[in-house]
């Protein structure tokens, strides 16, 4: 059942009652964190995106040395997913939590993990990357990004735009279920980018046929935008966030666990802007019970 608490005196926050303890998000601007998002998502579609141009694109040797597409594609899988779990482990990272996924901060939204202002800090700053980095792989890579579509996210042959909304939130909610899980217990905490790895990797190898594997409306809007075809984005607009909100409630349902942090790697040496049961450099751990 959703509760008001309050980051700031008359600033309710939609968000579940949490345990004695813990720190509430904080409210306002948060320049650096939404910069980091921002760099990091940059860095998340031209990353992953380069490596869909080496694997696919035209003209390109390692379609030669690889002659197997879903080899291929686990090779593209690892090596996109690599991009954004290692920003994880950066100052820019560790700063603002690295979600550089919309669905990622609507999760920790809905766990009352973030506050409004950043909900929509995070998600505006998180699509303005996704655009540069975009617009920057087009201008890298030039024809190579045309023939592979500058990187959009389209469903496969005879996958509806229904069928692939469903395909798109299970494997949203299976990415965003192992990220509550990973972050609810203190021993599996500093695992969660190499889990978010895995995960991404063989949902890339085994969902890219049939939608392109997106999990991230920023990602299919990036190249999108810089194409202008909008066809088919609203299957990614549509049904990771879906897929987010049924990891949340599914969490909810059978775990006793809340997350500790909405971090994908938590560094008690940087600030945190958003709720944490953990030590920050600006406050001491209040760990509950259930998450020990």
């Amino acid at each position: 059942m959703l509760v008001a608490m309050t980051s700031s005196p008359g600033r309710p926050i939609p968000g579940p009652a949490p345990p004695p303890g813990g720190a509430a998000p904080q409210g306002g601007l948060h320049l650096v964190e939404w910069a980091c998002e921002f760099l990091g998502t940059l860095v998340l579609v031209l990353g992953g995106l380069s490596a869909v141009c080496l694997d696919f694109g035209q003209g390109m040797p390692i379609a030669r040395l690889i002659p197997s597409a879903s080899a291929r594609l686990l090779l593209t899988g690892l090596l996109f997913a690599a991009t954004g779990s290692l920003f994880a482990l950066t100052p820019p990272g560790r700063r603002s939590g690295a979600h550089l996924n919309p669905c990622i901060t609507l999760a920790f939204f809905a766990t009352g993990h973030v506050h409004r202002d950043d909900l929509l800090g995070y998600v505006g700053a998180q699509c303005l990357g996704a655009i540069t980095g975009a617009a920057v792989l087009r201008w890298i890579w030039a024809g190579v990004a045309v023939s592979v579509r500058d990187g959009r996210t389209l469903p496969g042959p005879g996958t509806g735009g229904p069928q692939a909304v469903a395909i798109e939130a299970l494997m949203t909610a299976i990415l965003v279920l192992t990220i509550l899980i990973c972050v609810a217990h203190r021993r599996s905490l500093r695992w969660t980018p190499t889990a978010v790895w895995i995960v991404v990797a063989l949902l890339v190898w085994r969902g890219a046929p049939y939608t392109g594997t997106s999990l991230n409306p920023a990602r299919s809007l990036g190249p999108a935008v810089v194409a202008a075809r909008f066809g088919s984005l609203w299957v990614y607009l549509v049904g990771p966030p879906l897929g987010a909100l049924a990891a949340v409630a599914l969490q909810r349902g059978w775990g006793r666990h809340l997350p500790l942090t909405a971090k994908l790697f938590h560094d008690e040496g940087y600030p945190s802007v958003l709720r944490s049961w953990l030590p920050t450099d600006r406050r001491p751990a209040q760990i509950p019970a259930e998450g020990r």
